[in-house]
């Protein structure tokens, strides 16, 4: 089924899709750009959900780029999919493009999407054109890897939660929720838990783009912290892929003030991606705003 929809006066116009899979779930899917363009698969992050878009929401079309992104299982309105790992997300990434009609595409992910987009290049690379990943951490148990060192307390304490399982993961992080939603309704630019101490670049982005992340957050953890649970748990244990395989064209980015996701991930995967293209910045996890649109262009196939 696909509507015209703006599920907020604000959140720019896009298109709506509610996609069947093969083992009979359903995933929401939104469209934004050129609907004739270059498909690009943006993966969300850890909590995220599809309602995701630029501050200039003109970018995509801008770049002739169809960009797709869907709420992981679990969040939003996709139907949760218990025990699923990262590698599970190329499947439905497959189920997408069926249904739309999509053959070769781009593939992107940021924070907690990184390793989802990773699975989809590696799994599925004589279909991806190009692959990004953006503050995306490393697989739990890598060699030379100490995977909570440099993390803030609040990632340490999540890690750790999903480590002891999801019973313990879904107390920590219903309490989580809650405040971040409390937060966000009082238009609390530190809407993160007292626990995830963030730096000062990164405390600006959060303040200057909260309109958008207010769309973001509260559609994909209205119904719980299924999503989430699951995102944390499959991080934390064998991915179902080895990035070594990965041959598409490789983008990675990482900031060197990061305590979410900290340096040695990005560049734990730079060393382990063959090939891949490394731009490391001084700032956190939230990102530079002023290389958003040479990377939407690289992505788009025109660097």
């Amino acid at each position: 089924m696909t509507t015209e929809a703006a599920t907020r006066p604000s959140v720019p116009e896009h298109l709506e899709h509610r996609i069947p899979t093969p083992d009979g779930r359903i995933l929401a899917v939104a469209e934004w750009g050129n609907p004739h363009g270059i498909p690009l698969f943006a993966l969300h992050g850890t909590p995220g959900g599809r309602i995701s878009y630029w501050e200039d929401p003109t970018i995509y079309a801008r770049h002739g780029v169809r960009r797709l992104t869907y709420d992981r299982p679990g969040y939003g309105d996709s139907t949760r999919n218990r025990g699923r790992t990262v590698a599970d997300g190329a499947s439905d990434v497959v189920a997408i493009a069926a249904a739309l009609g999509i053959g070769e595409f781009a593939v992107t992910g940021g924070s907690g999407g990184g390793p989802h987009a990773l699975a989809v290049a590696a799994l599925l690379g004589d279909r991806v054109l190009r692959c990004m990943a953006d503050v995306s951490i490393a697989p739990y148990g890598a060699p030379g890897l100490d995977f909570l060192a440099g993390m803030n307390a609040g990632n340490v304490a999540e890690f750790s939660a999903a480590l002891a399982g999801e019973h313990v993961l879904r107390s920590l992080l219903e309490r989580e929720r809650a405040t971040t939603l409390q937060r966000l309704a009082d238009g609390n630019a530190n809407f993160f838990g007292d626990d995830y101490e963030m730096g000062e670049a990164d405390r600006a982005q959060m303040a200057k783009h909260l309109e958008r992340v207010v769309h973001h957050l509260t559609d994909c953890l209205r119904p719980g912290v299924d999503g989430w649970i699951d995102d944390d748990i499959a991080f934390t244990k064998p991915w179902g892929f080895d990035v070594e395989s990965i041959r598409v064209p490789m983008y990675i980015t990482y900031g060197r003030a990061d305590n979410l996701v900290p340096a040695a991930h990005g560049d734990w995967l730079a060393a382990h991606i063959p090939g891949a293209e490394v731009h490391v910045t001084e700032v956190g996890h939230m990102g530079d705003d002023s290389v958003v649109e040479t990377e939407m262009a690289w992505l788009a196939g025109r660097p």
